[in-house]
């Protein structure tokens, strides 16, 4: 099997599909890789390292996209797309649930496309999970900028003096990202609180040390697939009130709350915003899904009321190194998965996960979600 490495091209993608490690274990099973010129540069993984561990180095990107299999980060553009035939299987990001246009194009192409986002979360899976891999790097980078950002101490001090107290945290969500970032804050010195709209969540947040923030409204809101169901108009009411006088009491607000293929639901209001302290920060994950705070604006940090709102886009490729290095186990998974036992490829559309991440194949979008997304009925 050859398996094709293209460097990335949408604006500010830091990250590459697969990194040495795995490519040597790649090679190793006697595999072909082929890496795009430049494809790790921005992520501090240089051509030598890849030609180290086996691979081929392409200056043409028509040798790396003309591979069984070609893995990416980002969704592909259009002019990447064009690239593939009906002979290409595409692994990657593909935002099955709110980029109708990319299926589209891929089903065009005839390619079959596999979304990582789409991959089932059961326990065989777990190792293919980028979207928990990918969380877990953004949780710890929001936890260490409301540190940044925060003009006081995260930890307590005690000093000659005299004893400044702990900073207050607050983490919305308490999902992957919601949890890394409770216990990076955790380990900063913070005094940390965690919220989920999922109650059973609040062991694993007391399990870290931190406490359960606990609400009336959105009680028992779990969702399928691990995630939270969106709330009716009236426990959204509910829960807003509650928050907001909830929020006005931290020195941090980190915001990790999504729902698949639906807007960032608004945990805090611009009522919270004004009613908290001089100073305090919010951090919201949740930018590219239009944010969890009414003052969030998408890929700026701003001042309002006196309080510091950052809504960082692409987090994980801002720790581009480790993120590819968790994204390309993730990869590598995925590859083993459809590897059959003479090296080639062999997918099996009985199997749940590779069914369940299929999004195009034969010409048509195969993904149910995909398929509303993209208007087809039939």
């Amino acid at each position: 099997m050859r398996v094709g490495v293209p460097r990335e091209t949408a604006a500010g993608e830091k990250r590459v599909a697969l990194v040495p490690e795995v490519v040597r274990k790649l090679t190793g099973q006697e595999h072909e890789v082929v890496v795009e010129a430049g494809a790790g540069q921005a992520a501090l993984i240089p051509d030598g390292l890849f030609e180290e561990a086996g691979a081929r180095i392409a200056a043409d990107a028509g040798d790396v996209w003309s591979a069984d299999v070609v893995v990416k980060v980002a969704p592909p553009s259009g002019e990447e797309i064009g690239r593939l035939s009906s002979d290409s299987v595409l692994i990657g990001f593909l935002q099955p649930l709110t980029a109708p246009d990319t299926a589209r194009a891929l089903a065009d192409a005839g390619a079959t496309a596999f979304a990582l986002e789409a991959v089932p979360r059961i326990s065989r899976a777990q190792s293919m999970d980028a979207l928990s891999s990918q969380s877990n790097v953004a949780g710890y980078r929001a936890a260490l900028l409301g540190a940044q950002l925060l003009g006081r101490f995260y930890p307590m001090l005690m000093t000659a003096a005299g004893t400044i107290r702990p900073a207050k945290v607050l983490v919305l969500g308490a999902g992957v990202a919601g949890l890394q970032a409770i216990a990076t804050a955790k380990r900063l010195g913070a005094a940390v609180t965690g919220y989920d709209v999922r109650s059973a969540v609040a062991e694993q947040v007391q399990s870290l040390g931190a406490t359960f923030l606990e609400l009336e409204a959105g009680r028992g809101a779990e969702g399928e697939g691990g995630y939270a169901r969106e709330l009716t108009d009236e426990e959204k009411a509910a829960q807003q009130r509650e928050l907001t006088d909830a929020i006005t009491g931290f020195d941090v607000v980190i915001t990790t709350a999504l729902v698949p293929g639906r807007p960032a639901p608004k945990l805090v209001t611009a009522d919270a915003v004004e009613r908290m302290k001089p100073g305090a920060v919010v951090v919201d994950l949740a930018g590219e899904a239009g944010g969890n705070c009414e003052l969030s604006e998408p890929g700026e940090t701003v001042v309002r009321h006196d309080v510091t709102i950052a809504a960082p886009l692409n987090v994980p490729s801002t720790m581009a190194e480790h993120a590819s290095q968790l994204y390309a186990r993730n990869i590598l998974a995925l590859l083993e998965l459809v590897t059959g036992e003479d090296n080639a490829l062999s997918l099996d559309f009985d199997d749940e996960i590779v069914a369940g991440a299929c999004v195009t194949r034969g010409g048509e979008i195969v993904h149910e979600g995909a398929k509303k997304a993209a208007g087809v009925t039939a």
